[in-house]
């Protein structure tokens, strides 16, 4: 068996944070959008969001990267004073470490967010394998990123379990054969009726439910 983590919105609860930092910057570039509206675009790599919201070609490459890399700025210094690890990883982290199931990330964040949450929170040494967004050519739904985490864990995809909040990382697990933990840090379990691969919602890392998981 192994874990594999979603970052935003599954270790660290930031997602409103990103929504902040989008609401403004894409709205800046003349979206004129709502937070709902942005709220349902919030998933895959930033150059494929800013590519949904305005179309493929609007942006040269070197611009979306100056955006999204803006975007970043502005939520890693809103965020800063707040980053923690959602309640009850922490313990999380040390009980599946003790027992010997090997961990990754799989993530849409791009390397200098991983690096934000990792470094200043001291992380890495919990994961044999981080997988983001410069590590695959499809996004979620896509299973890419869950089926390249499983291959450097050296675990069969079946024997892995996910941690997501967000539908589409739900069903991105689903498809690479995998069973999935939903983390109701941004979105409400309503939202994830379509998914049957899904063995546990939770709030936190304090749930009792997750004990089954090292039994």
């Amino acid at each position: 068996m192994a874990f594999i983590f979603d970052m935003n919105g599954t270790m660290i609860n930031d997602m409103e944070y990103h929504l902040d930092g989008w609401f403004d910057m894409l709205n800046k570039l003349g979206a004129n959008m709502t937070r709902e509206q942005v709220r349902g675009h919030m998933y895959g790599k930033n150059e494929e969001l800013l590519e949904r919201i305005f179309g493929k070609g609007h942006f040269t490459p070197e611009e979306m990267a100056t955006y999204a890399r803006r975007k970043e700025e502005i939520y890693q210094a809103a965020f800063r004073p707040h980053l923690q690890l959602i309640a009850g990883l922490p313990a999380f982290l040390e009980k599946a470490t003790a027992q010997q199931i090997p961990m990754a990330i799989g993530t849409a964040a791009d390397k200098f967010n991983v690096d934000y949450v990792l470094d200043n929170l001291d992380l890495r040494h919990y994961f044999k394998a981080i997988i983001g967004a410069e590590d695959v050519s499809s996004s979620k739904p896509n299973p890419e990123v869950f089926l390249k985490a499983a291959e450097a864990l050296g675990v069969p995809a079946a024997n892995c379990i996910v941690f997501e909040d967000a539908p589409k990382g739900v069903e991105a697990a689903a498809n690479a054969g995998m069973k999935a933990v939903a983390i109701t840090s941004m979105h409400t379990r309503d939202e994830f009726d379509q998914y049957d691969n899904i063995i546990a919602f939770v709030d936190d890392y304090n749930d009792p439910v997750l004990a089954q998981l090292f039994s």
